[in-house]
């Protein structure tokens, strides 16, 4: 840094000047730290020339700025934010060096929250940091990477106070961004404390690896620590898995590319009944040391803290909501004083000269005091501009009421009435062209609404303040000539619309263009009345902008209210710095002034920022005997203050602190008073008040008599607080809360304290309540809001018993407090900042004053802290976001954050729920540079907020969660009586499809065209026939991406090609029959000839999808381990697969040596084989099926020669296939009912198949929806990925389809073959939008398979349309289905997985039981056909999960049928439809796969539908997926937007599980799109997601760990 070799000490004392305000302005967040450095390397240039040669600064590193600006901390309570703060604080004590914001400055509470976090010192817990991409842009695209602030936060002001120096261009901010700063992310989370990260230039993503660490200096080595140091030395995160460098996640696997199998995947040898717990601990091979489960077990020993004490012990079914009601602790502290008596104020004394109305007040002025200064404004520099005395103010004002009046229309048309409201929009710059239209309007009887100037479209608020201006019906709006030209405009010149606002014509009021009036008018000056005299703007905690109408007749009387109570006398100066435009600004420094003709000078806010003691200085200059100031400026002066002699302040009488009812103010007004007193500041001129919007001046405090004893203070307890009663704090000085007093009632008003929610009842003496006021110098109404004003402004209390104390209305002040001994008024908050969490009262401002008691505040800006509550489970929760300084580091952030949470927790006993830090600059700000709390909030809610850090601690603030379900004994046992087909007094939930019949008539056989079924039971018997009986019939034509086909197969050519294959294994010695071969080929028909060349051969055909060759290291050792299981004796491939087997390639992947012999099928000579292989019975085993559950499973299962002549014979009848017939199939056959369809139907039904590789479908998105319309196809087989990737693709281009002539009217079924629950959002979106092509919405069905059966459902032809139900979420959950209707909360539709195949019966059974259940009740799916699987093939032959799964009978009912076991929950519900044989249909419901299911909290949840929840929260999240790890509920999500939305996501997604699934999320993942792994059928694969994430491979843009 560049004052590294100067004595600051010894610098002149306006270099020392320039660098204090410098670092005031960092440490409010004005400056950006770039801009911070730049300005004072330049300040400092000529004083360090002479130090240059002496030493030499090291080099400037990224994270630690070295021992002069890395803080030091000292006993005191504060750190000194640079070296020359340092150097004053020898010099000055007394005051603190800048870090720390007066407002919220208190040693007391200091010294509490340093108690507070040395009481978690002996906790040693390590929190678990978040993890973060090591991309160099990840946090900091270019519009989140605040450029120096060139927008004044200030109102109109071009300029803000940095511009003054050179200005940056964008690459020094853009470059700043790589380097070092905290938002532009970090190498990586597991860095501990002091090593410190390389600076280095963007890289391509994992390609390289960035050099290691440089140690940086450790950050206390140079001075002791101080106590809160080491209080938190062990709650540093160390480097988890011992030292050195961080390890760099390997590269995730390629995108894109499908993937069926982790590499350590698990063969199926599990009984059902087992959970996969015993599998997890062991993480599937997952080594322990991983830097993810490290954290996860960091995670669970923090979960396993006790929390705050639990809420009583319930359980509820889950019928009704299920959460519990806090039941009141006894030990809560009650209120037990006496009601409140209604506090009366002195009477206001009448004074003879006080004018009849406040314009008589400004013409006497102006007629009789025309060259009396009413007003001084001050440059830019703090410097008088001009004096406006009250002759011009009054023949401006009267000019204005003229030209308003008579020259805005046409003669005959005037735009503007007496009555109407007027908007008036001026700088806070120029008080003087706001003070000439404000009285202006006054004289001309319209109502001024004055508002802000808009900045911009965006600004914070603007459509509020646009519904302002709706309610008031305001249509006109005054403005100077500067202020227009610097607003907002549109191409062609005109203002812009701003959104929200009613269309609104401008008028400006520069004097060059009003008119003098005629010598005859005057303005119309009646008495003061009830008509409205002017409206005053209004932000509620939810951000509506509301305007309060104040009557004319109660502005003069607050005017003499105010004039009494602070003993205005005429010609005194008073100095403000407070908006002119409303609140105590209007009314003391344009109202009052001109009734008792003082002097007012107004100090901007622009000035403030350039000069925070310019308002010190003017009090001096001009000897002003009362200033109106808010603690900020008080803080500010403080800050800025040097050994300036000469600045005296005791001319005061009177110093108002407008916001001294906030109770942190009292530290402010001490500190204040501290360094002033020695410049003649009195401590008895300090008089803080209470103000509200509604009921204006609710109390102030008296300018003192010199000697007499200064205000007591109250010290109150924090617990006693949050339970709204008054305990003086005795035992526990840690959570206690000191208040000044606000002085006492206003002369002529009545005040009493009333319950802040429900009716207004009166409070007693010690109980904490809302004020109300009964006065008429109040607020009338809401203006045009009949309904709100009725609740604030006609309240009349009632005493204990409910009945009124009286006639007359109060006007509620939404401040907080009471009175004290004395008739004194405390406030403790206001009702805008009340957080209501479990029944306890916290005040926002309190929150944020212990988060700035912690120490060291490297982190944040103090004044940029926005405390708001949401809603979330049926409770208000906590949220805190602050702007970071770009300077911090993600380890200084995270021991920032989980400081301030431990903090909060010991002071105020309640839990945060989100902390959240965004980078500088960021936050929506207030026109006067506050932050829009309502705003802020609504960017967190609509998760646009962008935070660089965040930290989630749902696991210790939600404690309304329900009991964990005990679950109960089992029901229904074999002793059930069973009556028939009851169960229970229920139906039997079972259904079956038809008969599947067989034809034996020859001559129909022959006139069919089937080949006769009970002469031949093989497949290849079936071809050879058709090669006999219809050589030349096309059975398969394959299309290529263009849609071309580019190879067909008839009866003959399959024959003959199947006949090479065969005689090619028969001569391979080592081959021999009932073998199994491996089939590795692309979709194509060289895969079905294969199958048939090894059926002819009496070998086992075993289908494997091939390694993606851009991908083998992913995809290779699947193919090995199913050749490995299958034991496979051979490998049927073609030329290109054959040389990536063999390749370099391969071998760094796989054992290339050890493979079984490798047949190229491409060349094969034209031989026969001697002969074709006939099975000696249907039962033996046809081919070997495998394929990877979603679990991660992969498992074999045998299909017989009966199941496959079985199967095809069902698919045939539902779907009424026959020679004749064209389907297309757009399905992966490798596996299930694809492969059954791809390579087994048509040679059994004759129909031709148009054969379309999905992956065609990536470069080709029409492929498929032009070949039906082409080929006019009626019925066709796709996957949800090819309907996903159609819908996501061609969805916006239904025109250009239609243009090009695509028609799918010809559609009859498209049916989406899987083995999930049918997923309907998808499906009905694709009927949608292809409706427009002529599909119908009928057309689309699903089917449904499973591992024991590959086909149970599918819709045909026949049945009826598939049925939808909605069923309740909670009770699915509870193994239980409750039918609701459409549209109820927490409704789930489903819907009917296709019509079961002929041959096949169905019936539910529970899983625990084994006993059959009723209808309309969950269980799992078993069933009965003759195509069931034979049993599974696996290496160890496990009979008893063979017995399990494949031959098992109910324990009672029917105990003879062998069931074979399905493994999905579903259910059975007999609809009002009729099915083709005139029976009442039976619907089958598929719920989910059972081993899927995540057991927590003792219910059953389905991934889906918390998937689902996730998807919707954000238009970001593209897939999403979630899984268990040791009880912690995982959810990975996939960002589809911009990286700066990833931290968005991590509150969204946590809300929304917990709102709808009442599960608290442990981890959040937020990753790349295509990184959730998808098998070929559009399965997500999570237990391999969850494998690749605790293996550390993901690669994750940022992982949360919720706390």
């Amino acid at each position: 840094m560049a004052e590294r070799g100067v004595d600051v000490s010894a610098l002149p004392q306006e270099v020392r000047e320039q660098l204090a305000e410098l670092d005031l302005e960092l440490s409010e967040g004005d400056i950006t730290q770039k801009g911070y450095e730049k300005k004072r390397a330049k300040v400092l240039a000529p004083y360090l020339t002479q130090t240059q040669n002496l030493a030499p600064p090291p080099a400037y590193d990224a994270q630690s700025p070295g021992p002069s600006s890395a803080s030091a901390p000292e006993p005191g309570p504060s750190n000194s934010s640079s070296s020359s703060s340092r150097h004053r604080r020898t010099r000055h004590p007394h005051r603190s060096s800048g870090t720390r914001d007066e407002r919220y400055r208190s040693d007391i509470h200091t010294e509490a929250v340093q108690a507070a976090l040395a009481k978690h010192k002996e906790e040693k817990m390590a929190l678990p940091m978040p993890t973060k991409r090591r991309s160099a842009y990840v946090q900091s695209p270019v519009d989140n990477c605040t450029p120096p602030d060139s927008s004044s936060s200030s109102d109109d002001e071009a300029v803000s106070s940095e511009s003054t120096g050179p200005q940056q261009s964008p690459d020094t901010w853009i470059n700043s961004s790589l380097h070092g700063s905290s938002t532009s992310s970090s190498a990586s989370s597991t860095l501990s404390h002091g090593e410190s990260r390389p600076t280095q230039a963007p890289q391509p993503q994992s390609q390289q690896v960035p050099p290691p660490p440089t140690p940086a200096h450790p950050p206390h080595s140079h001075s002791q620590p101080s106590a809160l140091a080491e209080a938190f030395a062990q709650a540093r995160i160390d480097p988890v898995g011992g030292v050195g460098p961080p390890d760099v996640p390997s590269q995730a696997q390629a995108r894109g590319s499908r993937v069926d199998l982790p590499p350590n995947a698990v063969v199926r040898g599990m009984s059902r009944g087992q959970s996969r717990s015993s599998m997890m601990e062991t993480a599937d091979g997952v080594p322990v040391s991983s830097r993810v489960s490290t954290k996860i077990q960091q995670l669970l020993n923090t979960l396993k803290r006790p929390k705050r004490p639990p809420l009583s012990e319930y359980f509820m079914d889950d019928q009704e909501e299920i959460v519990e009601v806090p039941q009141a602790d006894p030990n809560t502290p009650k209120p037990e004083g006496r009601q409140i008596i209604p506090v009366k104020g002195e009477p206001l004394g009448v004074v003879s000269n006080w004018p009849p109305a406040l314009q008589a007040a400004l013409a006497r002025w102006g007629a009789t005091q025309g060259k009396s200064p009413a007003l001084t404004a001050l440059d830019i520099t703090g410097k008088p501009l001009y004096t406006l005395t009250f002759g011009k103010l009054w023949s401006r004002s009267v000019k204005l009421a003229y030209t308003l009046l008579n020259k805005l229309g046409t003669k005959n048309e005037q735009i503007l009435k007496p009555g109407d409201r007027v908007a008036l929009v001026y700088p806070n710059s120029d008080p003087g062209m706001f003070w000439v239209a404000f009285y202006g309007c006054l004289l001309a009887e319209v109502i001024p609404v004055p508002i802000e100037v808009p900045l911009s479209r965006k600004d914070a608020g603007s459509s509020q303040v646009g519904f302002l201006l709706g309610s008031c019906g305001v249509g006109l709006a005054l403005t100077s000539e500067i202020c227009l030209k610097g607003l907002p405009k549109t191409p062609t010149g005109e203002i812009l619309q701003f959104k929200g606002w009613p269309r609104l014509k401008w008028v400006v009021t520069d004097s060059k263009y009003l008119t003098k009036p005629s010598k005859d008018w005057q303005p119309h000056i009646p008495t003061a009345n009830t008509d409205t005299a002017y409206i005053e703007y209004k932000a509620s905690k939810e951000g509506t902008v509301m305007g309060v109408a104040v009557s004319k007749v109660a502005m003069l009387t607050h005017c003499q209210a105010l004039s009494q109570a602070c003993n205005y006398c005429e010609g005194e100066t008073l100095v403000n710095v407070l908006d002119f435009k409303k609140d105590m600004g209007l009314w003391h420094g344009v109202l009052t002034s001109v009734m008792n003709r003082i002097h007012t000078i107004s100090v901007p806010y622009a000035v403030m920022k350039a000069c925070p003691l310019s308002w010190v200085q003017r009090v001096h200059i001009h000897k002003a005997r009362v200033a109106l100031v808010k603690c900020r400026d008080l803080h500010w002066a403080m800050m800025a203050h040097r050994d300036q002699r000469d600045t005296s302040l005791a001319s005061l009488r009177m110093l108002i602190v407008a916001d001294g009812a906030n109770p942190w103010s009292v530290s402010s007004c001490d500190a204040f008073l501290n360094v002033f007193q020695a410049h003649g500041l009195k401590p008895e001129v300090i008089c803080p008040c209470a103000t509200s919007p509604e009921a204006m001046t609710v109390a102030i405090r008296r300018p003192g008599v010199p000697g007499a004893p200064l205000p007591a203070r109250a010290i109150l307890s924090m617990t006693g607080l949050s339970h709204g009663v008054i305990r003086v704090n005795t035992e526990d000085k840690n959570s206690a809360l000191t208040v000044q007093d606000v002085g006492h009632v206003m002369p002529g008003a009545l005040m009493c304290i009333v319950k802040p929610d429900g009716p207004p009842m009166l409070c007693k003496t010690d109980e904490i309540g809302e004020i109300v006021v009964n006065s008429r110098a109040g607020g009338n109404m809401y203006y045009g809001l009949h309904g709100v004003t009725k609740n604030t402004f006609e309240v009349i209390p009632v005493n204990a018993s409910g009945t009124p104390i009286g006639e007359i209305p109060f006007v509620r002040s939404g401040l907080l407090g009471f009175v004290g001994p004395g008739s004194l008024i405390f406030v403790v908050g206001k009702n805008e900042g009340l957080l209501l969490v479990s029944g306890r009262r916290h005040n926002a401002d309190d929150l944020v004053a212990t988060a700035l008691a912690v120490e060291p505040v490297k982190t944040v800006y103090r004044g940029r802290i926005a405390v708001f509550s949401v809603t979330v489970f049926y409770d208000e929760r906590i949220v805190i976001v602050a702007e970071q300084r770009p300077d911090a580091s993600e380890e200084d952030s995270f021991q920032w954050m989980s400081r301030v949470l431990q903090a909060i927790d010991s002071i105020h006993q309640v839990g945060l729920y989100c902390l959240a830090l965004v980078p500088a600059n960021t936050l929506p700000k207030t026109p006067l540079g506050g932050i829009h709390i309502s705003d802020t909030k609504q960017l967190f809610l609509e998760g646009a907020l962008h935070p660089c850090n965040i930290l989630m601690c749902p696991h210790t603030c939600v404690t309304n969660m329900p009991k964990p379900r005990q679950k109960q004994p089992v029901g229904v046992g074999p002793a059930s009586i069973m009556v028939g087909n009851l169960v229970a007094g229920k139906r039997i939930a079972q259904a079956a499809g038809r008969d599947l019949g067989l034809i034996e008539d020859q001559d129909l056989v022959r006139k069919l065209c089937m080949w006769p079924t009970m002469m031949h039971q093989f497949l290849t018997e079936a071809l050879q026939w058709r090669a006999q009986t219809d050589p030349d019939h096309t059975l398969y034509v394959l299309l290529n991406a263009k849609g071309v086909a580019v190879c067909t197969a008839t009866c003959v050519q399959l024959h003959k090609r199947a006949e090479k294959i065969a005689a090619a294994l028969m001569e391979r010695s080592g081959i021999n029959i009932g073998e199994n071969v491996v089939l590795l080929y692309p979709p194509g028909i060289d895969l079905i000839a294969a199958f048939y060349g090894c059926l002819y051969a009496g070998c086992i055909p075993v289908t494997v999808r091939p390694p993606h060759p851009q991908n083998l290291s992913a995809t290779l050792p699947t193919v090995r381990m199913i050749i490995d299981v299958s034991k496979a004796a051979c490998i049927l491939t073609t030329q290109v697969l054959t040389k990536i087997l063999r390749s370099k390639e391969a071998a760094a992947t796989v054992n290339i040596k050890t493979w079984p012999i490798i047949i190229d099928t491409d060349d094969l000579p034209r031989k026969r084989p001697p002969t074709i292989y006939k099975p000696p019975n249907a039962e033996m085993i046809a081919y070997l099926d495998f394929s990877v559950s979603t679990t991660g499973m992969l498992t074999g299962v045998k299909i017989s020669h009966a199941a496959v002549s079985a199967l095809c014979r069902s698919i045939k009848l539902q779907c009424e296939l026959y020679s004749s017939r064209q389907i297309t199939i757009c399905l992966d056959p490798y596996c299930g009912l694809g492969f059954v369809l791809w390579c087994l139907a048509s040679v059994y039904s004759g129909h031709q198949s148009i054969l379309i590789p999905p992956m065609e479908l990536e470069s080709s998105l029409t492929l498929w929806l032009g070949t039906l319309s082409q080929y006019r196809i009626r019925d066709t087989f796709c996957s949800y990925s090819v309907m996903e990737l159609c819908t996501k693709g061609l969805g916006g281009q239904t025109d250009m389809l239609k243009a090009r002539g695509v028609n799918l009217s010809c559609v009859r079924s498209c049916v989406v073959v899987a083995e999930e629950r049918p997923r309907l959002a998808l499906t009905h979106s694709f009927s949608k939008l292809f409706k427009d092509l002529g599909l119908s919405m009928r057309a689309v069905s699903t089917a449904f398979g499973s591992r024991v059966n590959l086909a149970i459902c599918l819709q045909g032809t026949t049945g009826p349309d598939p049925s939808t139900v909605y069923v309740d979420m909670k009770s699915l959950r509870h193994d239980r289905v409750r039918l609701v209707e459409r549209g109820a909360p927490q409704s789930l539709p489903l819907v009917e997985s296709g019509t079961i195949l002929p041959g096949v019966r169905v019936i539910i059974v529970n899983p625990e039981t084994r006993g059959p259940l009723g209808d309309s009740h969950l269980g799992e799916i078993w069933v009965n056909s003759p195509h069931n699987a034979t049993g599974y093939y696996t290496i160890y032959g496990e009979e008893n999960l063979q017995a399990d799964h494949f031959n098992t009978k109910l324990s009672f009912g029917d105990p003879q049928t062998l069931w074979a076991r399905t493994g999905y929950l579903g259910f059975v519900k007999r609809t009002e439809l009729t099915d083709s044989s005139g029976d009442r249909h039976d619907a089958l419901f598929v719920v989910g796969s059972l081993d899927e299911t995540l057991e927590l909290r003792g219910l059953r949840y389905h991934p889906i539908d918390i998937e689902t929840s996730v998807s919707r929260a954000h238009r970001s999240i593209g897939e999403s997926a979630v899984f268990t790890w040791t009880n912690l509920l995982v959810v990975v999500a996939e960002l589809c937007g911009s990286e700066q939305d990833a931290l968005d996501l991590v509150p969204l997604v946590t809300n929304v599980v917990l709102e709808e699934h009442h599960l608290i999320v442990g981890v959040v993942v937020i990753v790349d799109p295509g990184v959730i792994p998808i098998n070929s059928r559009g399965e997500k694969q999570r237990m391999h997601l969850r494998d690749s994430f605790l293996a550390d491979q993901l690669d994750p843009i940022y992982v949360a760990y919720n706390m």
